[in-house]
Parts: structure tokens; C-alpha cells; sequence
């Protein structure tokens, strides 16, 4: 069990991932100069170097042989850098077209598909309250759909992609930086095509826009691995039931910016949608303490049973073996047989 030490750095840099990750809309909208391709392609262009420079502080390299020498994962990684490509994009164009607020919605609703594509995927069996989830956040999409007068297809595409990439995460089996460098390597190369092909058109923001936005589009590579490394480090020190509650920090900062800084619009009947989805996560959040508090309790009687165990084996065999006998003394001499 992580120390007391270990617990707050965990939970110190838990929040700092989450409120990075939540604070990324300022960021994606001080770039709206340029196209959401372009953010893209430095993102996943500039993601490498950061990438390339942690794999050489700690020195991880070792992982790279075996990754290649098996085509199925490597497929699967391949498969990984698509789908969050997909759903960074659409991320920074939801965000620079003024759907900050829909943004959010798909990052609350990410759990329930995640659970959704556990069932459906995994065969994985659902608890009671779990189920009940689902189903007020299948209410939720519903009420949100008649609210935008359409599918919520922002939030959905966000949620569906980002629950598929933690579906392909499972397949592949690598650690954080580790992921995170083989999908940005697949990344780099369609990346840099696609700004030189800009750039020959003469619509790179990155020439065109001035020193402050190449700065900023450089930037994107730092933006995107420091809030993993700060996740990565949280995980290791933190219990999952903690992890899965600090997760809804993001989106929370993406729905407290939509709603102050970028000023959108939130009638009556979108607040009931996210209502239902707020009441849905707190569904999901009360059953998986109850679960842990459950699964501790469980542990616990069963390390008390296995020391009373033990104790009355020691206590059974302790007699059986007796008092330790005494040494003999010293033998007798034989008499002397005379001839």
C-alpha cells in the first residue's frame, strides 16, 4: 500500500493532469487563427520530441523490439493513435466552433459508454446501480437531443472515441509514456506531410501567423505530454476508485468555461440533460466505493481468518511434538570380562 507521502503526490498530480486537461479550452482557443487540422498536425508533430526526450531521461527503450516483432499489437497501436487523432480533432474544432459546453457533455458521459462497451465488448457483467446508470444517462442523450433540437453528435463522437481508444488500450498493454510514444511515432509522419503541404499553399498559421502562434503551435507537444506524465505518476500512487472520481474534474472545467468565459447558452432543458448526467456519475461513483469499501472489508476478514488459521495450526502442533527429551548421560562402563 502507497505511503501517506506517496498518497498526496498522487493526489497532487491527479489534479494537476485533470485541471490541465480541463483548462485546455483557453489554450486551443488562443490558436483559433489556425484550422483545427493544422492544431492537429502540431500536436501530434511536436508530441514526439517531448516524447523522445522523457523515453531518454528514464531510459526506456527496451519495449520498442518486442512492440515490433508483433505485428497484431503494433496493429493495435496503429489502430489507438487513429482514434485519438479523431477525437482530438474533433475536441479542438468543437471547442474553436463554440461547442465548449457539448465538449463537456461527452467527457461525462465517457464512463457510461465505457461501461456500455464492457457489456457489449467484454462480456462484462453489470452491478445492479450500474445498470440504473446507463439507463439515466441513455435518458440524459434522449432529453439533450431534444434540447439541441439534434443528436448530440459532438458529445457522442467524443465519448465513443475516447471509450474505443481505452478498449484498444487494453489490447495493447503498454505503459503511458510508452503508448503515448509508439502512437505519437505512427502520428509524426501524416503530421509533417500535412504542414508541408501547407506550407507549399502558403496556409500554414504556423509561417504566416507570427512568432506568438508558431510558438503556441510548437507548444502543442508539451500540452499534450505533461498532463499524461501527471496522470501517469497519479495512477501509480492513487487506488483506482480515487482516480475514477477525480476524472470528472475536466469536464467540469470545460462546462465552468462554457458557461463564463465563452458565454454559451444553457436553456432550462439542457441543464435537465446535464442534471441526468451529473445524477448517472453519482450513480456510478457511490457504486464503486461501495464496491472498494466492500472489496477492503472482504480483504480484510480474510487476512484476520488466515492469522487465526495459522495461529491454532501453531497451537495444534505444539503439543503434538512434546517436551524436548533430556540428553543422555554419560554410559557406563562394561565389566571387565576376564579370560
Amino acid at each position: 500500500m502507497p505511503s501517506r507521502t506517496d498518497q498526496r503526490a498522487g493526489l497532487a498530480y491527479g489534479l494537476a493532469a485533470y485541471t490541465m486537461w480541463g483548462l485546455l479550452p483557453l489554450y486551443w482557443h488562443l490558436l483559433d487563427a489556425a484550422s483545427p487540422s493544422e492544431i492537429l498536425a502540431h500536436r501530434m508533430m511536436w508530441s514526439l520530441p517531448v516524447a523522445l526526450i522523457i523515453l531518454a531521461a528514464l531510459r526506456r527503450w527496451s519495449w520498442i523490439r518486442p512492440l515490433l516483432r508483433q505485428p497484431k499489437r503494433l496493429a493495435l497501436v496503429l489502430v489507438g493513435a487513429v482514434v485519438i487523432s479523431l477525437n482530438w480533432f474533433l475536441y479542438i474544432w468543437a471547442v474553436n466552433a463554440g461547442h465548449v459546453l457539448e465538449a463537456s457533455l461527452g467527457y461525462f458521459i465517457n464512463p457510461l459508454v465505457s461501461i456500455a462497451f464492457g457489456v457489449l465488448v467484454l462480456r462484462e457483467r453489470l452491478r445492479p446501480l450500474q445498470w440504473a446508470a446507463v439507463a439515466v444517462g441513455t435518458l440524459a442523450v434522449v432529453v439533450m437531443t431534444v434540447a439541441y433540437g439534434r443528436m448530440p453528435w459532438i458529445a457522442l463522437g467524443l465519448a465513443l472515441s475516447f471509450a474505443t481508444y481505452g478498449l484498444v488500450k487494453k489490447g495493447v498493454k503498454l505503459d503511458g509514456i510508452e503508448g503515448f510514444s509508439a502512437e505519437t511515432a505512427l502520428q509524426v509522419l501524416p503530421a509533417l506531410g500535412y504542414l508541408v503541404f501547407l506550407g507549399v499553399r502558403g496556409e500554414a498559421v504556423f509561417v504566416t501567423g507570427g512568432t506568438g502562434q508558431a510558438l503556441l503551435l510548437s507548444a502543442c507537444g508539451i500540452a499534450t505530454a505533461v498532463p499524461l506524465i501527471c496522470f501517469g505518476a497519479s495512477a501509480m500512487r492513487l487506488p483506482l476508485t480515487t482516480i475514477g472520481m477525480l476524472q470528472y474534474l475536466a469536464p467540469t472545467f470545460q462546462f465552468l468555461l462554457g458557461l463564463t468565459v465563452f458565454g454559451e447558452e444553457m436553456p432550462p432543458e439542457r441543464w435537465a440533460g446535464f442534471a441526468l448526467v451529473w445524477a448517472a456519475l453519482a450513480m456510478l461513483t457511490w457504486d464503486a466505493l461501495r464496491t472498494a469499501r466492500r472489496a477492503r472489508t472482504a480483504l480484510a476478514a480474510a487476512g484476520a481468518r488466515a492469522r487465526e488459521t495459522a495461529a491454532a495450526e501453531a497451537a495444534r502442533v505444539a503439543p503434538a511434538a512434546g517436551p524436548p527429551s533430556a540428553e543422555p548421560g554419560p554410559k557406563a562402563a562394561p565389566d571387565r570380562v576376564t579370560p
